[in-house]
């Protein structure tokens, strides 16, 4: 796989565990924000193989082909509202014919001057010259329906021609767009059962640290495991399965044992990504053969984040995202590495960058870009407090984090917001 080109920042030497058979050191640059994201995507050259999944389990999947439609829409010409559908000539009146016209209702065709009550999608019966909605008509003294305008009573009045929305064979969704709740809606109005989507990628999720606690208080210097709970949701939210969350003790052994015994596409570590006493990623990613790809970015928090290549597996492509251990730090690498490469993988098409102006001045790096969570209000984008590496408070109340390039972004100039899962800008 060939990257693509980057800018590095500057260079840092990896300094690998010394081993019987090589002791060299690696040099590996510090990328910008920017040039990791493309490297975590350009990481995964094609995305996953494609799987045909009943409507029901294609939700949140990437169409591995473009959707096509296999009707007309309408299929057939319906009315748009509740009233009479009306047979020429106008402007009436019309005899009403008994029984009224239903959805789901094959019909009896209409006469000329004859008029039948009908439901809003019903299907018009033929001969059907326009629909009169209730309130602009009314069966007078005479027992004839009367029109009362305002205006002329136009030809296809209130009916929704066959194929208005779309015709049979014409494409409706390119290949790489994601599946959401409409997206099934309009693929089961255009006839689908079934979908032909990328397969999501699996995700081993290790949390590592001897001070964590799954549950309860914190107390004898641990504290609760955040990250958890929250990467889980997140990384599903993104296009991942999620197929394991386990806590790992610092201990090299049992973290390589983990990485070795994965089947997983992706692994995503927490913490242990530094270089002190208890960090021992590198160590294990060294001793599995693992070739790393990123190790550290210029962003603020969360720059000793990581990407590396894993050894194959089955013929298998596999990589491992380690994300350092503050909770907001690893939010901010889970936006860098995480989610361009897991979308890349499934196959959904890249968005492209939204960017609104900055209600007030947004502090910066000197030298790095710096990832902070904002809100939303009619002026723009809006700082949060509590930003810090180890703070979720913030995070927890954004609409999403603002990429606020080093030196910081004036008020009223436009700046990048990634969207977090779950939250919708307003």
């Amino acid at each position: 796989m060939t990257a693509p080109p980057v800018g590095p920042v500057h260079m840092t030497t990896v300094a690998w565990p010394e081993s019987a058979d090589d002791d060299e050191s690696a040099e590996v640059p510090v990328l910008a924000w920017q040039d990791a994201r493309a490297v975590a995507r350009g990481s995964a050259p094609e995305p996953l193989p494609a799987v045909t999944l009943a409507l029901a389990d294609a939700l949140d999947h990437a169409l591995a082909e473009p959707l096509t439609a296999l009707t007309d829409l309408p299929p057939f010409a319906t009315s748009a509202m509740d009233g009479w559908a009306v047979a020429a000539p106008a402007p009436g009146p019309w005899t009403l014919l008994p029984g009224a016209v239903t959805a789901g209702a094959e019909p009896e065709p209409l006469v000329a001057g004859s008029a039948a009550p009908i439901a809003t999608g019903a299907r018009v019966p033929l001969h059907t010259t326009a629909v009169i909605r209730s309130e602009r008509g009314y069966v007078g003294s005479d027992g004839l329906l009367h029109h009362r305008g305002p205006g002329p009573l136009l030809p296809g009045c209130d009916i929704r021609p066959q194929g208005q929305e779309c015709l049979r064979g014409e494409p409706l969704l390119a290949g790489g767009v994601t599946v959401t709740p409409t997206v099934l809606g309009l693929a089961a109005a255009s006839g689908y059962d079934h979908l032909v989507v990328h397969r999501r990628p699996t995700v081993d999720l290790l949390v590592l640290g001897d001070e964590l606690l799954r549950s309860g208080l914190p107390q004898g210097g641990r504290i609760r495991d955040a990250l958890g709970p929250m990467l889980g949701p997140w990384l599903t939210s993104h296009g991942a399965r999620v197929s394991d969350r386990q806590l790992v003790a610092d201990d090299l052994g049992l973290l390589r044992e983990a990485i070795e015994t994965s089947v997983a596409d992706v692994i995503i570590t927490t913490g242990s990504t530094a270089a002190g006493p208890r960090d021992f990623l590198h160590a294990a990613l060294r001793e599995i053969g693992a070739r790393l790809v990123v190790d550290s970015v210029a962003v603020r928090p969360g720059h000793p984040m990581l990407l590396a290549q894993l050894p194959p597996r089955d013929g298998r492509r596999r990589h491992l995202i380690g994300l350092p251990g503050n909770p907001l730090a690893a939010a901010v690498g889970a936006m860098t590495l995480a989610v361009p490469l897991l979308r890349q993988l499934g196959g959904h098409r890249a968005a492209g960058p939204l960017r609104v102006p900055a209600a007030v001045a947004l502090a910066g790096h000197p030298r790095d870009t710096r990832l902070c969570p904002v809100t939303r209000s009619d002026e723009g984008a809006i700082p949060l407090h509590f930003d810090g590496p180890a703070m979720l408070r913030g995070l927890a109340i954004a609409d999403g984090l603002a990429v606020v390039e080093p030196g910081g972004v004036a008020a009223g100039a436009l700046v990048e917001v990634l969207d977090l899962p779950l939250a919708r800008l307003h």
